[in-house]
This record gives structure tokens, C-alpha cells and sequence, in this order.
């Protein structure tokens, strides 16, 4: 029932998507979010690949580092609870169960391995374009998140996300599968919360910038996605600043 849900709202999506101007191509196309831990012996050669997408502007690429390996011996110091809970609700939002590392989500729907490169270019060649413009800005002491676009036939309203980004960590691992490795992390999501509710049209979202700062973030996204059931789903549109 949640698959078939989650389905029908990126078909819905799809449709929308294609009534686009093509000035629209401007904003990015996909979100690629890649689900990964620093005690993983197979995540090492995705998140080399991930380092790939991360400079790419038609991309918005972010990387959780999530805790469920960290009982192996090797506590990932980049990891938090609702990043392994993020990945869970996409696995119940479409109904599969699939919970692994490394996985990469396109626009919050599709899933597949994190370091299998011809299922990335597939699912990106795949994807539907996003039916809304965010733009993020900094105005003073402010951050300012600006969405406009107008909401898919079968979406009532979306959430706005406000995502703190590490750019780039690297990280020396003392033990765990990765023992003496020092492996580099991209756009590591260090923060995520909701920040309102995005009905279509225009619409500005603002928070202080010391929320930034205080997450030890050094840049900061946003994403507008549908929930399914309180679980995330297809995302609608995103930005990075």
C-alpha cells in the first residue's frame, strides 16, 4: 500500500514536471542523498563516488552518516540517530524494508547501491525534474529560503527543510572494518529540521544564521518534500548555499 502510494506521487510528479518551462532547467535537477558509516568496510568506494556528484550544480548531493554499524567497534563520529532514522523512513514510506549501507535515494523515491555507478548515471538519467525552485540567500544575520513552483495535482502541501552541511571532513578511523584509513566526507549533513509548510506559490522561510553556526556547519541546504504517512517521500525541490 505505501509502495503503491509512493508511486503514484512520483507518477503525479512525473507529469507535472513535463508542463515545466524550460527556464526551469536552471534549478537542480536531482537530490542524490547518500546513506553511509565510517564503520562499513563497503561504503568507502561509494563515498568516493559521491565526492564525484558533489561539484556538479544540476545535483544537490548529501551525505548521512548514520549509527546502526557503530557495535562493531568503531563509534562514527559524524553519525546522529535521526540520520538512521531519515533512512529508515524512506524504507517504510515505500514499503521495501531496505536498510543498507552504502545507499544513495534520488529525489527521495528511488534507492540503490551507494558504489554502483551505472545504477547512479541510470537513475539520474531516470529522474523526473523538480517542479520547484528553491533558492537559498543569506541577508544579514538571516538565512532566507525562498520556494516557488506550484504544488503536483495530488500534493496538498510539502515540508521545508533546513539541512547544516559540513563540506568537507575527513576523518581518521582507529578501529572498525576501516582500521588506518583516513577517508574524506562530502556535504556531511551535521543538522536537519523542518522549518514550515509549503502550500505552493511563494513563499519565504527564515532562521538566524547562529543555527549554523551551531550545528559547526560550514554551508547549508534546503529541501521541499512530501511526507507519506510522517515518513519522507518524494522530494519537490531543493537548494544549496
Amino acid at each position: 500500500m505505501r509502495q503503491a502510494l509512493v508511486f503514484t506521487l512520483c507518477a503525479a510528479l512525473a507529469a507535472f514536471a513535463a508542463t515545466v518551462p524550460a527556464a526551469a532547467t536552471e534549478r537542480p535537477r536531482a537530490v542524490v542523498e547518500l546513506f553511509t558509516s565510517q564503520g562499513c568496510s563497503s561504503c568507502p568506494p561509494a563515498d568516493r563516488l559521491f565526492s564525484e556528484l558533489v561539484g556538479r550544480t544540476d545535483l544537490v548531493a548529501l551525505s548521512y552518516s548514520v549509527d546502526y554499524w557503530d557495535y562493531l567497534g568503531w563509534k562514527d563520529t559524524l553519525a546522529t540517530p535521526a540520520n538512521s532514522a531519515r533512512q529508515r523512513g524512506y524504507a517504510e514510506a515505500r514499503g521495501d524494508r531496505a536498510v543498507y549501507t552504502p545507499q544513495m535515494v534520488v529525489n527521495g523515491a528511488r534507492h540503490l547501491v551507494g558504489s554502483d555507478r551505472r545504477a547512479l548515471t541510470r537513475g539520474l538519467a531516470e529522474a523526473d525534474a523538480l517542479p520547484a525552485r528553491v533558492e537559498l540567500k543569506r541577508q544579514g544575520d538571516l538565512i532566507e529560503i525562498h520556494v516557488t513552483g506550484e504544488l503536483p495535482p495530488a500534493v496538498r502541501m510539502a515540508t521545508v527543510y533546513f539541512l547544516g552541511i559540513g563540506r568537507r571532513v575527513e576523518v581518521a578511523i582507529g578501529r572498525g572494518e576501516n582500521t588506518g584509513r583516513r577517508i574524506a566526507y562530502s556535504n556531511v549533513v551535521r543538522d536537519i529540521r523542518a522549518v514550515g509548510m509549503w502550500e505552493g506559490g511563494r513563499a519565504v522561510f527564515r532562521l538566524p544564521v547562529s543555527e549554523v553556526r551551531k550545528s559547526g556547519a560550514s554551508n547549508c541546504a534546503a529541501l521541499v518534500q512530501v511526507e507519506i504517512r510522517g515518513r519522507p517521500g518524494p522530494i519537490l525541490g531543493a537548494g544549496f548555499l
